[in-house]
């Protein structure tokens, strides 16, 4: 890189920032370009065996020493290749490989969290295709599956919200009533609702769209906007998912919220305009999560923003429309960087935020883009573990390099699961 100097490994200092060119798996750091900031990292890189290493001026905090008559790129001291074995007998290599450990660990909490998406997608899937021939077993199933959930939410002393996978299998068109179910959760359990008020919040939520079985495919497929008559007949879900409900003898909270989840909170919305607090607090719920999974998902795939510019909008240009308390919950909760947002941190680095507690939502981890990494085996960093390392904006995905793209593998949807285990069997690296 014509940025950078070499300088020999005995030169560096702390205040350098340093380039290795070595394979990610033959050193012990999170990142193979850094600032170096201790003497116990200066001392790790001292035994990596290097004769030489790149320096980049423009990042160090100190000068760059001159470089000597070296060679250009960094080369081990020793020529022959470290063996497996004798890596293992090394500290710093042991210490790379519980890293690499407890990434694959997270790997398969991702994969373990995805198939319970998938299999609360299918869930719902049924919940849908049964509401009419079989009413009162559909309903028990619902009031079981969101007890799960509201439980599950409730209890967890920490909650991690996880972006989700494209690999549903043909349950994509009852994702929304899912991610809105979760969103809506995520507040719920923030703003503390009781267990009985956070349950009829989650079936209000889930069946917020009930409705739209009165509306024509045709209509609700329609990729252009709707004419003035098409928006009139759409509008008549909340009236219509009402009288459905009622008939299924779901409890008069989860009637508001599916009656009253188009209301916005500065009397702009639909059926009846209503204003402020004459809304319900659960609708008003509903009403954000609602429009967030909209914005990220419309019926237009060419319109979506990402989950940044979501909140960003609704934050800057759309506040007037929600409760000023919740809109900041909700904010707070999924983090000014929500996952499935592509962002640079402060060391150059690219990446994707594929998960966020909600405890410590401006501290997501990160899949990282590392070309020299196999993308199935892609970094993933927790920012909680990096105080140093800062998130310095976010991109678009149609301004992302295609490799890095591709590497990073935007989701068409966004969707959202929370894991809610025992963070003890989490395992964050």
């Amino acid at each position: 890189m014509a940025d950078t100097l070499t300088i020999p490994i005995d030169q560096v200092q702390i205040g350098l920032y340093i380039h290795l060119d070595l394979k990610w798996f033959q050193h012990p750091f999170a990142f193979s370009h850094f600032k170096v900031k201790t003497e116990d990292q200066l001392r790790i890189l001292r035994g990596l065996g290097l004769a030489t290493v790149r320096v980049d001026p423009a990042l160090s905090d100190v000068a760059v020493p001159a470089p000597t008559a070296a060679p250009t790129r960094p080369v081990p001291a020793a020529p022959v290749p470290v063996s497996p074995e004798s890596r293992a007998e090394s500290p710093v290599m042991a210490a790379k490989r519980e890293m690499m450990e407890r990434i694959r660990e997270q790997r398969e909490n991702a994969a373990r969290i995805e198939q319970a998406f998938v299999n609360t997608a299918r869930a719902i899937r049924d919940i849908d295709r049964n509401l009419f021939s079989q009413p009162a077993e559909t309903i028990r199933v619902a009031d079981k599956l969101i007890g799960q959930i509201t439980e599950s939410i409730l209890s967890a002393p920490e909650l991690a919200i996880n972006l989700m996978g494209d690999k549903l299998g043909g349950e994509e068109i009852y994702v929304h009533s899912l991610n809105v179910t979760m969103l809506s959760m995520m507040i719920a359990r923030d703003i503390k609702l009781p267990h009985e008020v956070a349950s009829l919040l989650g079936m209000g939520a889930l069946f917020h769209d009930v409705g739209t079985k009165n509306i024509p495919d045709k209509v609700l497929n329609k990729l252009d906007a709707y004419n003035h008559a098409e928006q009139a007949l759409v509008e008549t879900h909340c009236h219509g998912g009402f009288e459905i409900g009622q008939k299924l003898g779901l409890a008069a909270p989860a009637l508001a919220i599916i009656r009253d989840h188009h209301e916005l909170f500065d009397g702009s919305g639909y059926p009846r305009h209503l204003q402020g607090e004459a809304i319900g607090v659960l609708a008003r719920i509903v009403s954000i999560a609602n429009h967030y999974d909209e914005l990220c998902n419309p019926r237009n795939p060419a319109d979506s923003l990402t989950p940044h510019e979501a909140l960003s909008l609704m934050f800057a240009k759309m506040r007037s429309r929600f409760d000023p308390k919740l809109l900041q919950v909700f904010i707070r909760c999924l983090g000014v960087y929500p996952p499935g947002t592509i962002v640079q941190l402060a060391n150059g680095v690219v990446g994707m935020c594929v998960n966020v507690n909600t405890a410590k939502p401006t501290r997501p981890q990160v899949m990282i883009y590392e070309a020299d990494v196999p993308r199935e085996e892609a970094i993933v960093v927790n920012l909680e573990t990096q105080p140093d390392l800062n998130i310095v904006k976010s991109i678009r995905p149609s301004q992302v390099p295609k490799d890095i793209y591709n590497y990073l593998s935007p989701r068409k949807r966004v969707s959202y699961y929370f894991d809610a285990s025992d963070p003890a069997r989490r395992s964050q690296p």
